[in-house]
């Protein structure tokens, strides 16, 4: 939150005596792939996407029957098919060479609809590109927030599995104060995002809490990506208080694919981290990874939303897409990363939600989430 102090002071001259105000902003302030940045130039922001990441440790093999189909590239022909079963395509799994293009478009598109910043989520173990992030900034005015930290554990090298959680710490620590160990101009600008399996790995484990030693000492924010179970999010929350993080700057993604239950929704909010939709434009109702699960509509999520908001939590929600594969980019065939902005803002309008509402949810609580006191 920003803060103004303002000062007055009595000047005499002429023929009397005059009163003027001096006023001192504090600003609030973040830290984009460029440098610092004041909170009131973030705008509307995705605090959960990605703009390059090799996802092939994932792929799910689809149906025997399609299976064909889904071993070339995205064409009109297997676009329905890659929808369906999109860990079942290989081309699919990684945003790469032949999307830069792509984003560089997408987020041209983003700015001129309304979008101000994107927070970049991409961690160690998901081949983080620094590179590009810098690119899109300079080349659409988009604010990029870039990330620090560890993905899961099946994803790593066996040298960064063995590594010691102070050595984890120091990494993170000297990414989000001094600059990236693969780009040391640009600093980090939150931790995440901070991935674990369920039940969660010793690695992971150690990930969470060198997480939480560096937020209670930087004050900085974190994302979290919880294992596909309802409890998962609970167990993520009890480490890293444990170790000294503090929850009000902590983020837990992807709560529309772990907790159905609404009351373990609101059960949840009460730990007083932010709860993050962040599937949004994923219109699918079968998920590969969980197959019993029902994937929500985005209409659906967005009455997950009303029900925190009913709550009295509107300053724990946040919304994304949380983009990682080809099939949901717009040269793909997909809803790409202003859905959002031209479609979801308008269905919850329409179901209820008020503008101001929406303005808090897409810049106030990105804004209070990303900002912090930076150390020099």
């Amino acid at each position: 939150m920003d803060l103004e102090i303002v000062i007055t002071s009595r000047i005499s001259y002429g023929p009397g005596e005059r009163t003027t105000d001096l006023r001192i902003r504090s600003l609030c302030l973040g830290l984009n792939v460029l440098g610092l940045v004041p909170s009131i130039n973030l705008g509307r922001t995705l605090t959960h996407e990605h703009f390059e990441l090799d996802y092939t440790s994932f792929y799910k093999s689809p149906p025997q029957n399609v299976k064909t189909f889904m071993e070339d590239k995205i064409t009109l022909r297997n676009a329905g098919l890659v929808k369906q079963y999109p860990y079942g395509c290989m081309y699919n799994l990684s945003l790469d060479v032949d999307t830069r293009p792509s984003i560089m478009k997408e987020m041209s598109l983003y700015h001129q609809w309304g979008g101000g910043s994107v927070v970049e989520n991409t961690s160690y173990g998901l081949k983080r590109n620094v590179s590009l992030m810098i690119k899109v900034q300079q080349e659409t005015s988009v604010n990029i927030i870039a990330g620090t930290g560890y993905y899961l554990a099946s994803v790593q090298f066996p040298s960064v599995l063995n590594m010691s959680k102070e050595s984890m710490y120091d990494v993170m620590f000297t990414e989000l104060t001094s600059g990236c160990v693969d780009y040391p101009e640009v600093k980090c600008g939150f931790i995440g995002e901070v991935a674990s399996d369920w039940p969660i790995h010793d690695f992971e484990k150690r990930v969470i809490q060198a997480t939480a030693e560096v937020q209670s000492v930087l004050k900085c924010p974190v994302t979290f990506h919880p294992g596909r179970s309802p409890k998962a999010p609970f167990e993520i929350i009890r480490i890293f208080q444990e170790a000294g993080g503090d929850v009000r700057k902590a983020v837990m993604s992807h709560l529309d694919r772990t907790i159905p239950d609404p009351e373990v929704l609101l059960t949840f909010a009460e730990s007083g981290a932010y709860c993050q939709q962040d599937l949004f434009g994923t219109e699918c109702s079968h998920y590969q990874f969980h197959s019993t699960y029902d994937m929500p509509s985005d209409a659906q999520r967005i009455d997950r939303i009303k029900l925190i908001l009913e709550d009295g939590r509107a300053d724990q929600i946040l919304i994304s897409h949380d983009i990682h594969t080809k099939h949901r980019l717009m040269d793909f065939g997909g809803h790409g990363y202003s859905h959002i902005l031209n479609n979801v803002l308008h269905k919850m309008l329409t179901k209820g939600i008020s503008q101001e509402t929406i303005d808090k949810i897409t810049i106030e609580n990105p804004k209070n989430w990303i900002c912090y006191e930076q150390h020099s």
